[in-house]
């Protein structure tokens, strides 16, 4: 990583009053939310904080680690799958929720293996995610008939697994979460993944992640293994993905091949595409705003919800195509220049108005 790359990274992700502020922000939604709306109205927000949770795990392993994964909607169906079948068969919600971490953890170690270790080039990495999320799909679509179970879970097919049980307090399974303990576990899942990214990305882990990313080859020179860094990364990537697969399965009380369909992984793009690539607050803020939309253009009927995503992406990617957050940033500093010309002081020479903070 260059000096002035160095400089840059610093600057962004080691600051802690924006760190603190968008902390201090999420606990006062989390906590101050269910004051103002109803059960029906949290548990339509709470699917934003789930999709929230998804979008980082993709802005994390495209905007940082550089792996343009189209297959993150995989390892979301792999948490939610594996929370399902262990919460049944178990009767406890303790352990099915380290179990849909670490099976798409897992899952991603091999894949991510032979795929970073086999030094295959970035675009086939793209295709064998797409290709394994696609296979899943089919693969779990056809298990219909009581021959497919997992202990007493029958898979169902394409009908899915439904009357799934909600989370229940940490070994305790007769006192599960109502739709607002629900909201709260999304919301502390939403504000941990958030702090372990930034502190990841603060580490000596993740500034070598991004200066991979920067230039792998001069990362390599200097004793830096690229795959074995980008192997941790698309791990991590999984985890988040399947806590929020779990998460999801709580919202939605049953689970379906459609969560492993490459409309859920082209979602995720387009949520960090929307907010902005290379932050951990734009993924939040795009998942926010298109899920939202798709709620309410699905509510009204009149517009196909693909359509919608469609239109949404093409303008975006021509009219602001570094997202929100880059274009606040932009505007912030721009505005900062401004002022600080009127009253006559000196510009650094060297600023650059979109590399100041992404959060």
């Amino acid at each position: 990583m260059t000096s002035h790359s160095l400089g840059r990274f610093l600057d962004q992700y080691g600051g802690a009053g924006s760190f603190l502020s968008v902390c201090l922000l999420l606990i006062l939604v989390m906590f101050g939310l269910p004051l103002f709306v109803s059960t029906f109205g949290l548990l339509q927000v709470t699917i934003l904080a789930v999709m929230s949770i998804f979008a980082l795990s993709q802005g994390f392993v495209w905007g940082f680690a550089g792996i343009m994964s189209f297959g993150q909607a995989g390892f979301l169906g792999l948490g939610a799958y594996a929370y399902a079948v262990a919460v049944i068969n178990y009767g406890d919600s303790t352990l099915a929720v380290p179990i849909s971490i670490i099976l798409p953890m897992l899952f991603a170690a091999v894949m991510g293996y032979f795929m970073f270790y086999g030094r295959i080039s970035d675009a086939y990495v793209g295709v064998i995610t797409l290709t394994v999320s696609v296979i899943l799909f089919q693969l779990i679509n056809s298990t219909s008939g009581s021959q497919y179970r997992i202990g007493v879970v029958e898979l169902g097919g394409f009908n899915g697994i439904p009357a799934i049980p909600p989370l229940n307090l940490i070994g305790d399974p007769s006192r599960p979460l109502d739709q607002t303990g629900i909201w709260y576990a999304t919301m502390g899942g939403l504000l941990l993944v958030y702090s372990l990214l930034r502190f990841i990305l603060m580490s000596r882990f993740g500034r070598v992640v991004v200066a991979i990313r920067e230039n792998e080859t001069r990362a390599q020179l200097i004793g830096y293994d690229p795959r074995l860094f980008k192997l941790l990364a698309f791990v991590i990537g999984a985890g988040i993905a399947g806590l929020a697969g779990c998460l999801y399965v709580n919202w939605a009380g049953y689970i379906s091949p459609g969560v492993f369909a490459l409309t859920m992984s082209a979602q995720a793009i387009i949520f960090v595409l929307v907010g902005g690539l290379g932050t951990l607050l734009g993924p939040i803020l795009g998942a926010v705003l298109i899920q939202w939309l798709i709620n309410t253009i699905g509510d009204q009927g009149t517009v196909d919800p693909g359509l919608g995503l469609g239109i949404i992406l093409v303008a975006f990617v021509l009219l602001f195509p570094k997202g929100i957050v880059p274009l606040v940033q932009a505007a912030i500093q721009q505005a900062l220049t401004l002022r600080k010309r009127n009253v006559g002081s000196p510009l650094p020479v060297d600023a650059d108005p979109l590399q100041s903070g992404a959060e």
